[in-house]
């Protein structure tokens, strides 16, 4: 019995290998944030961005401190204390910054998320900080109890409560509830210390 010869395999295709993920920049981050935010938090999905995060946290902390009348009284008594001052309360804020990206993270995880340490606790950070730099920059140069800073205060705040919670529904996989219950206590506790703290 004759036997049919096998059908020949089609050629192999050349294997194209995998672009590396484009490097996500500072500025683009930063400032993505505020003109396509769903889009630029999905391209940081899974990236850890401590030095953005630490950067932010220093500027931001370095424009609170010299919208403080206190800093500019202690520069007229001595340069170099005052520059210690911002130095402490930089370091400070940087701590805080960070301790209320972990405790996202903590609340996001036992509600079921999935989400990594690095990028939500930067990321994080960093959603708070960007959308705080125009109340920031306000508050340099205006009196703290004026108008424009106050409605800045009011509408950076919704801004940086929508982008957390956009930010935590993609990170772990949340229902938006959920997002948004992970990240109320920390903004609003952050919010009201920060934007509109007591006796203001």
């Amino acid at each position: 019995m004759p036997v049919s010869p096998s059908p020949s395999s089609p050629p192999s295709q050349p294997v194209r290998p995998r672009r590396a993920p484009r490097k996500l920049l500072w500025h683009r981050l930063i400032f993505g944030l505020w003109f396509r935010p769903v889009e630029v938090l999905d391209e940081a999905r899974d990236r850890s961005v401590w030095g953005a995060a630490a950067f932010l946290c220093l500027l931001c902390g370095a424009l609170g401190t010299l919208g403080n009348d206190s800093f500019w009284e202690g520069w007229r008594v001595g340069p170099g204390q005052a520059l210690e001052a911002m130095a402490l309360a930089d370091g400070v804020l940087l701590l805080a910054s960070l301790l209320l990206g972990v405790a996202t993270q903590a609340i996001a995880r036992r509600l079921g998320g999935n989400g990594k340490f690095g990028p939500t606790v930067t990321l994080f950070v960093v959603i708070f900080w960007a959308t705080d730099l125009p109340r920031l920059a306000l508050d340099a140069c205006l009196p703290g109890d004026s108008y424009p800073v106050r409605a800045a205060a009011w509408i950076t705040s919704a801004f940086g409560y929508a982008f957390a919670a956009l930010l935590i529904r993609g990170q772990h996989h949340l229902p938006t509830h959920k997002a948004v219950a992970a990240v109320s206590v920390q903004m609003l506790a952050a919010v009201a210390l920060l934007k509109f703290p007591p006796g203001a």
